[in-house]
């Protein structure tokens, strides 16, 4: 909807109004907060609040933007825009500094939380605290309640950002996409139904659960957060609750990288029971993941989830897997080839094999550098950081990302898609990189059985690779990328127009061919495709 306002100012009112918007804002565009050169930039007036969510076409209602910020805005209402920008730039400094996406720390960090110990003492049912390191004196005090089921004690305080830190064991997930509707919600002074939980751990409190909602409050210009606090909890209840809400009962929504990230934090944990509980030390680890799961029998199962999603956990996280930094961890961003639901059902599914537990020590042969587990998770992540360099470091360009690009080879609109590019995108389709994850898999195995080991195929990762070994599977992947097919740009339309199924690539490798389309010279041949 067009000002009435704006189109009724001459050339010259509309430069006057230009200036003083830009002096209000101190020369500075009210979306992204940068400089504006009134010599040099292009801009825009713009209403605040939308006229068509009853905005006034007034000057009070007017702010002055960069052209490019506007036409870019990521939504009609400027405040929402400006908000969604900061955060942007937030999650953009912690993808460049710590290679993953920003969370509520980082939103805390920027607006000055995370700073203070909270001090308090209980007394008769009540908490007394108070907040003297911000310059608040005052004594307060609330009633403690004891949940009749599960024991433990809380009370609801009003916790200004200063005091609050993010509880990134219990609750490690990053910001998702779904923060934008919640701030519109809040923004139009719905209030919020279900407060956030967070427990003091070391005389901080730190959010567990609802950070989210604390993210969308404090980016809307809260200063506190009323919140249920824990007090003195079992740790371990709370990390098994929170998980199971995001699982089991399905309360919330948690991706499986998260899931793997808990479950890593609950094996931890019963190790540590373990270890008290027959007065072990710390560092012994003298004994083995079976004696763990028969120590915990009516959690058997459970215990077996945790080991194996601890394991996958920490091949994902390595510091060594520089594949990481093309995985789509959110689940819905068009920037990054491969989705985590890929990576999960192709490579680490193919990798670690679920039902093994060992009956090895945990710590066997750690002084010589060949435990089992960590000869896994190292071995495994330098596969990955092997077709990190092949296929995508330099090569894909995270800015052209995913959206439609076999529609625009289709349409002839495809100039800025490089061969490297195509490539990378073609390759990491799931049922493409599934299959051919397999074939990889088979390379190690039939080279052991060529050196006449007789290993079992699920616990070939556990046996140290050694040089000619690892050279196979870096000309393997070499060779795969060279394949003529990822390139070839008529088959837009054909074989790579929209999503296959498994049995469809699986066809192609094996045979060349598949649906009567001649894809492939001649069938792969893995012992040709590890050669130089």
């Amino acid at each position: 909807m067009g000002s009435k306002y704006l189109a009724s100012l001459s050339e010259d009112q509309y430069s006057e109004l230009t200036e003083q918007l830009w002096n209000i804002q101190n020369s500075q565009c009210y979306i992204c907060e940068s400089e504006i050169d009134l010599q040099i930039h292009e801009t825009n007036i713009d209403h605040i609040v939308p006229l068509a969510s009853k905005g006034k076409d007034s000057e009070a209602n007017f702010a002055l933007t960069h052209e490019s910020c506007n036409k870019s805005k990521q939504d009609a209402n400027l405040k929402i825009a400006k908000i969604l920008q900061r955060l942007s730039k937030i999650q953009e400094k912690t993808k460049a500094e710590n290679g993953k996406s920003a969370s509520l720390k980082d939103v805390l960090s920027y607006y000055d939380g995370s700073k203070y110990d909270f001090k308090y003492v209980e007394n008769d049912g009540e908490l007394k605290y108070s907040f003297s390191l911000m310059g608040d004196n005052k004594s307060y005090t609330t009633k403690i309640f004891q949940d009749q089921l599960s024991g433990e004690k809380s009370c609801f305080i009003d916790v200004p950002v200063e005091y609050l830190f993010h509880d990134e064991i219990i609750n490690p997930r990053g910001i998702n996409n779904s923060i934008g509707k919640l701030i519109k919600e809040f923004d139009k002074g719905n209030p919020q139904l279900h407060l956030c939980l967070a427990r003091i751990d070391n005389n901080k409190l730190k959010i567990f659960d609802g950070q989210h909602k604390a993210v969308a409050q404090i980016l809307l210009g809260s200063k506190r957060v009323v919140t249920r606090i824990f007090i003195k909890p079992n740790i371990d209840r709370l990390t098994e609750t929170n998980t199971n809400a995001g699982s089991t009962l399905r309360q919330i929504a948690f991706d499986k990288s998260i899931m793997r990230q808990l479950n890593s934090t609950l094996y931890s944990e019963r190790v540590k029971q373990y270890q008290i509980v027959h007065q072990m030390q710390a560092d012994d680890y003298s004994f083995s993941e079976q004696q763990l799961v028969d120590f915990f029998k009516g959690d058997g199962v459970k215990i077996k989830k945790y080991i194996i999603d601890a394991i996958k956990y920490s091949i994902t996280r390595h510091e060594n897997n520089k594949l990481k930094d093309y995985i789509d961890f959110d689940g819905k961003a068009k920037e990054l080839p491969i989705s985590y639901s890929a990576f999960d059902k192709s490579i680490l599914s193919t990798f670690v094999n679920s039902k093994v537990i060992l009956n090895r020590p945990i710590d066997d042969k750690a002084d010589e550098g060949l435990n089992p587990r960590n000869l896994e998770i190292n071995q495994i992540a330098k596969i990955l950081s092997i077709i990190a360099e092949t296929l995508y470091i330099n090569k894909f360009q995270p800015e052209l990302g995913t959206h439609r690009i076999e529609q625009k080879i289709a349409d002839k609109k495809d100039r800025d898609i490089t061969d490297d590019h195509l490539i990378a995108y073609r390759i990491s389709k799931e049922e493409i990189i599934y299959n051919w994850i397999q074939i990889l898999k088979r390379v190690i195995s039939a080279y052991f059985y060529n050196m006449g080991k007789m290993l079992d195929d699920n616990k070939i990762f556990q046996t140290q690779f050694d040089d000619q070994l690892w050279i196979n599977i870096e000309n393997f992947v070499v060779n795969l990328s060279q394949l003529p097919l990822w390139k070839d740009r008529s088959m837009a339309t054909t074989v790579f127009s929209g999503k296959r199924n498994y049995d469809y690539w699986k066809s192609i490798f094996e045979t060349g061919s598949a649906d009567g389309i001649q894809v492939l010279a001649k069938p792969l041949n893995y012992i040709e495709m590890i050669k130089k």
